[in-house]
């Protein structure tokens, strides 16, 4: 999927959807750097994936909030 769908995919949901989304990617962002720790790690471009994803969703909130203030 490219950036352009993954930004459109999310700006679709709610503020309460990606904040729930936010926090289970943080969660899997979690067990990927235990994984990682251990030397379990399948595919390590994940964590810099999640990273960018949570830093999206953080945007597209505060883009909201932003704007409704105005």
């Amino acid at each position: 999927m490219k950036v352009n769908e993954k930004l459109a995919d999310l700006r679709k949901l709610t503020d309460e959807e990606l904040e729930t989304k936010i926090k289970e990617s943080k969660e899997e962002l979690f067990s990927l750097r235990l994984k990682q720790s251990t030397g379990t790690l399948e595919k390590p471009n994940r964590i810099h994936e999640l990273k960018k994803d949570i830093a999206r969703m953080k945007t597209i909130l505060s883009e909201r909030k932003i704007g409704g203030e105005k």
